[in-house]
């Protein structure tokens, strides 16, 4: 069977809203070349014989990141696998929002991420502002070796210090901007098999209302946030208002921003 015949087959197997992108992401990975190159030049190919087991564990709803062990964020790619959330697009609507705070000016020398996971927000800063430095956070030990190991291999390890912790516990000094992408799911709430089955719940549950750990950071955000900096937390598209009172309540200005799809995705503080 050539290339193009098994990912439309293995597309029709696909239970996802990507499926045609998720084979051709498994094929990519089992011919061992980017995606691009692969549709250039290798759709008339044989296909390789890796190519079926890969499509197997994604039937079994298993993500396919985990199953390449990468994940593209901003403008850099992550190691991602079992024991860590994996990158998402809607995320990187906090990049963008930092970096329209900072547009026309040097940018932030010192950034802290809540919650690092791979180190997903934290290292893309640290790309999209050379000159900074920053702090890197997480309760999970197989995160934060993720999180190192990108750091080392992105050539950002002497910028970026990741440390175990609970969220804001023992940090001190000031940061210019803190990004933070907390649990906000309820525990309640439905999820497909993909994230259920197989990420980890301490990065995806937060209590009833999905919103226990929004109690514990913003109130901790005046003493962290550096005289013009700004904090970007990403929330559930809901969860606008109830994370806005949260900040003014700890004496910050809030605003709300949405993601590509129009929903609300961001909760500034400043």
């Amino acid at each position: 069977m050539s290339v193009r015949a098994a990912i439309a087959e293995a597309a029709s197997r696909i239970a996802s809203q990507t499926p045609r992108l998720d084979a051709e992401l498994l094929m990519a990975h089992a011919l061992g070349v980017s995606r691009q190159a692969m549709l250039l030049s290798r759709l008339g190919d044989p296909s390789p014989d890796g190519f079926a087991a890969l499509v197997e564990r994604r039937v079994r709803h298993e993500p396919v990141a985990y199953i390449t062990g990468s994940r593209g964020f901003w403008t850099i790619e992550l190691n991602v696998g079992p024991g860590v959330l994996v990158p998402r697009a809607d995320s990187e609507t906090l990049i963008e929002v930092a970096v329209a705070h900072f547009a026309g000016a040097a940018g932030p020398k010192r950034v802290l991420d809540l919650g690092t996971g791979p180190g997903t927000l934290l290292l893309a800063a640290l790309a999209e502002w050379p000159r900074a430095s920053g702090v890197g956070v997480d309760a999970s030990e197989t995160a934060l070796g993720y999180a190192r190991d990108n750091a080392e291999r992105l050539g950002m390890a002497d910028r970026a210090e990741l440390r175990a912790g609970d969220w804001t516990t023992g940090l001190d000094g000031q940061f210019d901007l803190i990004l933070c992408n907390p649990p906000y799911i309820g525990t309640g709430e439905e999820l497909g098999p993909e994230v259920r089955e197989h990420e980890p719940a301490g990065a995806l549950f937060a209590g009833a209302d999905g919103l226990d750990d929004y109690h514990r950071i913003v109130p901790e955000l005046p003493r962290l946030l550096a005289p013009g900096g700004i904090a970007v937390i990403e929330i559930g598209w809901t969860q606008g208002d109830a994370v806005t009172a949260l900040v003014r309540e700890a004496g910050l200005i809030p605003a709300v921003c949405k993601d590509l799809g129009g929903r609300d995705r961001v909760v500034t503080a400043s």
